[in-house]
């Protein structure tokens, strides 16, 4: 049955689109990074993707917060979206999400939050929608609310949200604490407990509550903010002064300390796609087994398994290997493993330290 989620009232989405996707070079660039592409093949890159699924929690009530190098790109891709914020330099979630924050609680200080990244994967819409309006119930209330996903294997990638004791007329649980990105070991104790979900970085909050509890703890970032949405002319001035920090540093870490924090349950599939090995469980074409993103006809396999990314208007031939991962691109072309798609970021800083940040 197709989801006729209506509308939340006063609800605003806020995507922040930042990130380099350094993990998935030569496809994601600095100029243009992995939320302005069509990862999975579906024809809508990943940003647009993100707003399909929000657009019937918010309607027309989405920001989006992004750098100002790709701001003109953001608005081509979104022509329908009015509400783009450009960041002058990067600042870290805080100021980004915060920002957004300032500017709606100037029109309304109870107007509710909620911050979804532009570069996640998320399927079983009618899910995700139950745990969000679930989360905007808990935000009523004055809590900073996070949606933790249900893990599913000892992901040593992720940090996580450990539950505590339900809240007596909502659904959703205390966080006892969050927790930084473990080893093999300990995550598999997280997951024996079934106490801990994977910190997806979503929350949800009324803006004016974000804004209060980011003043406990960080005074000077909160005012920086609330002023630039007072003055806006001021950008230029006022965003080189404000604090470079993570919002989970910066506020639901500590505000989880005081009992301010709730958590939903996730119970959809969930992917930050953070590199070839994730990205290649999402494509769903293949050629003679290897998983394809582009033109299935530029590929030849001959006994090999993996993944190819033909995107150099040129034919890749893979022949007996295994797990391979080839990336094609005008101007580059990657070879590796599944197994070591995590170290493609190694080839980024070492691009930049000899001179050649042109390709990255």
């Amino acid at each position: 049955m197709a989801d006729q989620t209506p509308p939340l009232d006063s609800f605003w989405a806020v995507v922040p689109a930042g990130g380099a996707g350094t993990r998935l070079w030569p496809l994601s660039r600095a100029g243009s990074p992995k939320f302005l592409h069509d990862l999975t093949g579906t024809g809508r890159t990943l940003i647009q993707s993100t707003v399909d699924r929000l657009e019937p929690l918010v309607g027309s009530n989405t920001m989006v917060v992004t750098g100002a190098a790709h701001e003109a790109a953001v608005r081509d891709q979104l022509p329908h979206i009015r509400h783009v914020l450009a960041e002058p330099s990067p600042r870290d979630s805080m100021a980004a999400i915060g920002w957004a924050a300032a500017v709606l609680e100037a029109r309304d200080p109870d107007t509710i939050m909620g911050s979804f990244a532009a570069d996640h994967i998320i399927t079983d819409l009618e899910a995700f929608h139950s745990a969000v309006g679930a989360a905007v119930e808990a935000a009523r209330k004055d809590y900073l609310v996070t949606i933790g996903i249900e893990p599913t294997f000892p992901s040593t990638g992720f940090g996580y949200i450990q539950e505590g004791p339900t809240i007596k007329g909502l659904r959703a649980r205390r966080v006892r604490q969050f927790v930084e990105k473990p080893n093999a070991e300990r995550a598999a104790r997280y997951l024996a407990t079934g106490e801990f979900r994977w910190n997806a970085g979503m929350f949800v909050v009324k803006a004016g509550v974000l804004l209060d509890l980011l003043a406990k703890w960080h005074p000077q970032l909160a005012a920086g903010l609330r002023s630039l949405a007072a003055q806006p002319d001021s950008l230029a001035e006022t965003w080189p002064t404000l604090e470079k920090i993570a919002i989970d540093h910066a506020v639901a870490e500590p505000a989880a300390d005081i009992g301010r924090v709730a958590v939903v349950d996730g119970a959809f599939s969930w992917d930050d796609v953070g590199d070839f090995a994730s990205l290649g469980d999402l494509v769903a074409d293949t050629v003679d087994g290897v998983t394809v993103l582009g033109d299935r006809a530029a590929v030849r396999v001959v006994d090999a398994t993996g993944f190819i990314a033909p995107q150099g208007g040129r034919l890749v031939a893979v022949v007996g290997l295994e797990d391979v991962v080839v990336v094609d691109t005008p101007d580059a072309l990657l070879v590796t493993t599944r197994a070591q798609a995590q170290n493609v970021k190694k080839v980024v800083t070492a691009l930049k330290e000899s001179g050649r940040a042109d390709l990255v």
